[in-house]
């Protein structure tokens, strides 16, 4: 068995920007980049045509919707843009670094999180209690391509711990995605009908995390 978790609503909450667009062209403007007038609508436009499940980096996006106002981004701007958009305050949530240093007991530790905006996992980790230490394999979609529930990022984060995706244990917040490790023969631990302290108990105890 190997334990995975989501981490944005299941082992942190982050305070994201109310209007993430008007952060983007706030950000953008500090790095000298003109902000076309339609900026609102242009940047709700879908400008990189993905395949379904696939994730689209943010500084990807942002680029392409300047492009697509006759806007150029230099020197890497819309991804420092990004970077300095999403700096959010992060607060760890109750019994967090005990269900991950009970899942460390138990085999193999992993971190499987939706999220399009480069390092933002990595510093919301190092804001946390949370030990990126106390993980084996850090997957983002950002870095490996896909989104939770489409198979492949279930797939990735059991070939980064190098397990069978059927050994997953993924425990997270929302069935609609975290739910997607069982299309993979895993199973889920949903936070909505348990608690990460429960959690850790069954697994201190060697009960099974799935009852």
């Amino acid at each position: 068995m190997a334990v995975t978790f989501d981490l944005f609503g299941t082992l942190v909450d982050a305070a994201y920007p109310d209007d993430p667009g008007a952060a983007v062209a706030d950000a953008l403007r500090e790095y000298g980049v003109t902000v076309p007038d339609d900026w609102d609508d242009a940047y709700r436009e879908v400008h990189i045509d993905a395949p379904e499940g696939a994730e689209v980096p943010l500084p990807a996006h942002v680029a392409a919707t300047l492009r697509s106002r006759g806007v150029d981004s230099p020197d890497n701007a819309a991804r420092r843009a990004v970077v300095s958009a999403f700096d959010p305050e992060v607060t760890t949530r109750p019994g967090a670094v005990e269900a991950v240093e009970a899942a460390r007991d138990a085999g193999p530790v992993g971190l499987l999180s939706n999220c399009s905006v480069p390092e933002l996992v990595a510093r919301t980790l190092i804001r946390s209690d949370l030990d990126r230490r106390g993980f084996d394999a850090i997957t983002t979609s950002v870095a490996c391509g896909w989104r939770k529930p489409h198979p492949e990022a279930f797939e990735t984060v059991a070939r980064n711990l190098g397990v069978d995706p059927s050994a997953l244990v993924h425990v997270g917040d929302d069935p609609a995605t975290d739910g997607g490790v069982e299309g993979v023969g895993g199973r889920f631990v949903n936070l909505e009908t348990t608690t990460l302290d429960a959690l850790a108990e069954h697994l201190r105890d060697g009960r099974d995390p799935c009852p």
